[in-house]
């Protein structure tokens, strides 16, 4: 199984990455969890987004599913696409709202926000707490995080290894729960522990460093990847929280970067 970082930007493109988007890729087919702005961009350089056989959506905001709108563009007016798009929907598995929320994302006006559905392209399919299917011949399996939307970390099992990703989250048992021995764990690392004037962070929104290494190390996994680092915070000083909670392979992403699994 390998990981490509399309975008680790967090709450928004900065001078060196898109927002949040990451591809795996596994003997069995491809799949993109979150496609936040600029990603798709991304996405043209190691993959024909017709030959993308799945979405997974962490949540709604828009630095992790701005680019769907774009994405639809693509598969509803590319002149020569390799097969009806029509006839062959991408699947989309998201929050309850995914649907909806996209929809209204992609129409320009109200009139054409209530018109528009993108069932013509995409198929939604809902992912809940403990869902648990096969996508894009992965296993993959979700649990509810806490953040102020609807959001779900995301766990892909694929020939005995298993990657877990965060998506956007607070501090949360539910995390430690879905990434318990996960090969790789890529985790939202936000901000540091403390605010830049002493004060303390609000629970229940991101991870500090120092957070993501206590998940990880409470959950047991094998290496933590940071990742969802705005462009105003020190890069460094949240790697060095993570590495004093968790003495594994710690290591920040990069957009570009691509990881064995």
């Amino acid at each position: 199984m390998e990981l490509t970082v399309l975008g680790c930007s967090g709450s928004g493109p900065g001078p060196q990455s898109p927002s949040s988007g990451y591809l795996v890729r596994t003997g069995g087919g491809s799949l993109v969890m979150d496609l936040g702005n600029g990603t798709l961009g991304a996405l043209h350089r190691y993959l024909d987004p017709f030959e993308l056989d799945a979405l997974v959506l962490s949540h709604l905001h828009p630095d992790h599913c701005a680019d769907v709108a774009s994405l639809v563009v693509y598969r509803r007016y590319h002149p020569a696409p390799p097969y009806p798009p029509a006839g062959h929907r991408l699947a989309v598995y998201g929050p309850v709202e995914a649907a909806d929320r996209l929809a209204a994302q992609y129409g320009a006006s109200a009139v054409e926000r209530g018109d528009e559905d993108l069932s013509d392209v995409l198929k939604f399919q809902v992912i809940t707490d403990e869902t648990d299917t096969e996508v894009a011949g992965c296993r993959v399996r979700t649990r509810r995080t806490v953040h102020p939307c609807e959001s779900y970390a995301i766990r892909v099992e694929y020939g005995g290894r298993t990657l877990a990703y965060s998506g956007d989250t607070g501090a949360c048992a539910s995390l430690i729960e879905l990434s318990r021995g996960a090969d790789v764990l890529l985790c939202e690392a936000t901000w540091p522990q403390v605010g830049p004037h002493g004060e303390a962070q609000p629970e229940g929104v991101h991870l500090s460093g120092r957070e993501a290494g206590e998940h990880a190390a409470e959950a047991g996994v094998g290496r933590l990847l940071l990742t969802h680092i705005p462009m105003w915070y020190d890069s460094a000083v949240l790697l060095a929280e993570a590495k004093s909670a968790f003495d594994g392979p710690v290591e920040l992403v990069s957009a570009g970067a691509s990881y064995d699994v």
